[in-house]
C-alpha cells in the first residue's frame, strides 16, 4: 500500500514540493543561471529545464544538477532513491502540480 505522504527515509520527514522547487531555483540564483540558459546549455527543448522543476524529466534533471555542479539525486529527493537511483516508474504525486501562490494565499486547492 501507499502512504499518502513520500517521506525521506534518512529523515522521516515528509518532502514538501514547493519547498524542493524553490531550494533548487535559489541555488540557481545564487549560480547566476537562468532555466532557458539551462536549455540552451545543454540542447534541451525550450521550456524542459522550467518543467522538471515541476513534473519529472530525466534530461531536465540530469541538466540542472550538472550546471549546478551536483547529482540528480540531491536536488529531488521525491524522484530518487537514497541510493541515487531514479525511481521507475515515477509515483503519481510527482506528477500532480502543486497549487499556485494565489490558490496557497487563498487557502484552495487547485
Amino acid at each position: 500500500m501507499h502512504r499518502p505522504q513520500q517521506a525521506d527515509k534518512k529523515t522521516r520527514k515528509a518532502i514538501d514540493k514547493i519547498a524542493e522547487m524553490t531550494a533548487i531555483k535559489a541555488r540557481l540564483f545564487t549560480a547566476g543561471l537562468a532555466l532557458l540558459d539551462i536549455d540552451r546549455t545543454y540542447q534541451l527543448r525550450r521550456g524542459t529545464a522550467g518543467t522538471t522543476l515541476r513534473e519529472p524529466n530525466a534530461a531536465g534533471e540530469r541538466a540542472i544538477a550538472a550546471a549546478l555542479g551536483t547529482r540528480p539525486h540531491l536536488l529531488w529527493r521525491s524522484r530518487y532513491h537514497a541510493s541515487g537511483l531514479r525511481k521507475s516508474p515515477q509515483p503519481r504525486e510527482n506528477y500532480e502540480r502543486p497549487a499556485t501562490m494565489a490558490q496557497r494565499q487563498n487557502g484552495t486547492a487547485a
